[in-house]
């Protein structure tokens, strides 16, 4: 009995000796200790929390090396790896989870829409819903801020920058010939119908190394994941009619779109300077074909539109007016797929066809060209960590142009080139804590018109200042090569260049969000020619330079006033410019010093109706006047614009809209043309260039049906 109470004190002894006391104590990143922190040993039963003041003790019977595992809500969990018996009076600090839901936005010069985007500025439903943007997204940006009113273009200009430097993607995948043909002073629409669209990031600088060929901003469109339900959708317009069908199966979905526009009835009622031979007619369809797989997604995107019209215009050097005859065919085919790789590999890759011809009769001349182009893209992304992302891929652009000139008094001319770039690019994603983040990255590009290449540095860094605010700074250096007007007459200039400095603050909570941006931007390698217009005679150099600056504000506030949403915006821009035919610095035509816009949306219950209110204001545009001494020495009249719409709710699935632009009819002038020649008193005559009507007036009447009977056309609209 006395050896078997020896042998059992002996192990008692030995166990409790190989008990080992793990201790010490939890902080966070700013050194405040931690109550309730969870510790334990990996794949065992040992551990504790902490206490009040951080500190933690727990016994162990396990030896040898070992994980200590301490983890706490918002916090990222750390991990000691040892020998157990050293893991006393340790020193634990807890580094902020960066996955939060209130951690810092990389998001400087970005305004961005959807689901997903924590710096919400326009909704996808913003833009069939904006009184004055007639349900065409371009129309809809422009009542924000970094954008400049050409009422007569109806394209993107951006931050001084012209129409050709904005670009657009539709699911991270270049569009090269977004904008529906038009003629001279009459504003051109996007080609793409919003309803297929379920996000929108609209940059208007700064941006990611992913994209390049955009010296001023570009525009991604990404086409809907997943449809809702399945439904048709049937329009009655004053101007033509619109039908759309969408089908779900159990892993793939089907939604086409298709409509016909005629201006005949607008133009009988409105009255403008223009003879219409044959009225501005379009037919477009779209259809977009989404399949799931087990680990990702394959969406195929395609667009065909045909636009022809005919008409003379009034002209103050053509006594019988200037006669412009259109026809044009669009296609736009996009395949895309992203997947899942594994727990931290994704990628995505995409490719497009373009294929644009135009057959142009303009007074005496006659102009054929075809446009066909290609983007293929591959990028990857690694989710090293939640503080450290990285991506990486690579891209091509091809594109081949051809133009015929003919002309009586011109022998037959052909024109054209093939541009093809190679691009190459990388990112990183840094999270430095929930309250700091850096975004750098490195873009290359080779392009064979020029044998050259190029490298483009961009950097951004945002620090977060409360919970609903930030700070970010960005730094880019971008490169575009010219457009086609230039490049089918002088194929060996250089890229033009442009380097974005931008400091961005902004306010997101609580249904408001405020933005303040300051920015400059440098210009260089802009092309130069010495005509009144580009020819294959002018003599082309990459000389030009020019500057822009400004500050851009913007509010919206959907809280303050019960079923009320409405936004201001407000630009500042100072820009001048030495490129094309200008023989000195100077502002350029399309850019206004001041732009404004106030958008109102207002809920009426009892009327099951909502209206809404839209108003622009623009400064005057600079213009040269040949009877006074210098170059762009004048500038037109403010533009102003009020216009109106309403939306009547007759029943969940059926609706009635109207709306008119430019309500008050505002003489707004966007220019003059000036006579060739002097009159008698040496005076040079000059006719105001006005838009083709004061006003625009549309009335259609929309229908849903589907199976799910609570299904709301406003949603829709």
């Amino acid at each position: 009995m006395k050896k078997i109470t020896i042998i059992l004190i002996a192990l008692i002894s030995i166990q409790v000796a190989a008990q080992n006391t793990v201790s010490g104590t939890v902080f966070n990143s700013k050194q405040e200790p931690i109550e309730g922190a969870n510790i334990y040993l990996e794949g065992t039963y040992d551990g504790c929390t902490s206490a009040e003041g951080g500190s933690f003790s727990f016994k162990t019977s396990e030896t040898g090396t070992q994980t200590l595992v301490v983890s706490f809500l918002s916090c990222e969990p750390f991990t000691m790896v040892g020998d157990v018996s050293f893991m006393k009076d340790i020193t634990i600090k807890l580094r902020e989870d960066i996955s939060a839901l209130d951690a810092v936005v990389l998001s400087a010069g970005t305004f961005s829409a959807g689901d997903n985007s924590k710096v919400n500025a326009l909704k996808p439903l913003d833009v069939v819903t904006t009184a004055s943007a007639l349900g065409d997204f371009v129309g809809a940006l422009q009542t924000l801020p970094g954008t400049t009113t050409v009422a007569e273009d109806g394209r993107l200009f951006v931050r001084g920058g012209d129409a050709n430097e904005t670009q657009i993607f539709i699911d991270g995948i270049r569009v090269f010939t977004p904008y529906s043909p038009t003629t001279n002073n009459a504003p051109t629409r996007g080609r793409y119908s919003p309803f297929l669209f379920d996000g929108i990031t609209f940059s208007t600088g700064g941006y990611s190394a992913e994209y390049g060929q955009a010296l001023s901003s570009v525009l991604l469109l990404n086409t809907t994941d997943e449809p809702d339900q399945e439904k048709t959708d049937i329009g009655i317009m004053s101007l033509g009619a619109a039908l759309g069908n969408t089908q779900k199966w159990k892993n793939s979905s089907l939604s086409v779109n298709a409509s016909y526009i005629n201006l005949a009835p607008y133009n009988a009622i409105f009255k403008s300077r223009n003879n219409w031979i044959k009225p501005f007619e379009t037919v477009s369809g779209e259809a977009v074909f989404r399949k799931k797989t087990n680990s990702g997604l394959f969406k195929i995107y395609g667009a065909f539109d045909a636009t022809n019209f005919e008409l003379t215009q009034d002209d103050i050097n053509e006594l019988e007016g200037a006669y412009f005859k259109l026809k044009n065919n669009n296609f736009y085919l996009n395949g895309s797929y992203q997947g899942v790789l594994n727990d931290t590999w994704s990628f995505f890759s995409g490719v497009s066809l373009t294929q644009a011809k135009n057959d142009l009769n303009i007074i005496e001349s006659k102009v054929n060209n075809d446009e066909k182009s290609l983007h293929a893209k591959m990028k990857f992304k690694n989710r090293i960590s939640n503080r450290l992302k990285l991506y990486f891929g690579t891209e091509y652009f091809a594109t081949q142009f051809n133009e015929t000139y003919i002309n009586a008094s011109v022998a037959h001319e052909n024109y054209g080139y093939n541009n093809n770039i190679a691009a190459v690019f990388a990112e990183a994603d840094i999270f430095i804590s929930k309250n700091l983040a850096l975004k750098t990255g490195l873009r290359g590009e080779y392009s064979a018109i020029f044998k050259d290449f190029t490298m483009a540095p961009r950097v951004s860094v945002a620090y977060k200042t409360s919970s609903r605010s930030q700070v970010s700074l960005a730094y880019g250096n971008f490169y575009q090569n010219p457009s086609s007007n230039i490049l089918k007459f002088k194929p060996d200039l250089k890229a033009e260049n442009a380097s974005h400095y931008i400091f961005n603050y902004q306010y997101n909570g609580d249904r408001k969000i405020f933005r303040a941006e300051g920015y400059y931007k440098n210009y260089s390698n802009l092309v130069k020619y010495d005509t009144e217009v580009t020819n294959f005679n002018s003599n082309y150099t990459s000389n030009g330079s020019g500057y822009a600056t400004g500050l851009d504000l913007f509010w919206r506030d959907s809280k303050s006033i019960k079923n009320f949403d409405y936004w201001l915006s407000y630009s500042l821009l100072d820009t001048q410019r030495d490129y094309n035919n200008y023989p000195t610095k100077a502002q350029p035509n399309f850019a206004n010093t001041h732009n404004a816009s106030v958008v109102g949306k207002y809920w009426i219950d009892s009327l099951r109706s909502q209206v809404g209110i839209s108003y622009s204001f623009a400064s005057g545009r600079t213009y040269t006047n040949p009877n006074n001494i210098g170059f762009l020495n004048s500038k037109t009249k403010p533009f102003n614009s009020l216009s109106l719409n309403w939306a009547y709710l007759i029943s969940p699935q059926k609706i009635l809209y109207a709306s008119v632009n430019n309500v008050l009819g505002f003489k707004n002038i966007n220019g003059y043309q000036y006579a060739n020649a002097p009159n008698l008193n040496g005076t040079f005559n000059r006719r105001a260039l006005q838009p083709a009507t004061d006003q625009f007036f549309f009335v259609g009447f929309f229908w849903t049906i589907s199976d799910d009977k609570k299904s709301n056309q406003l949603d829709n609209l």
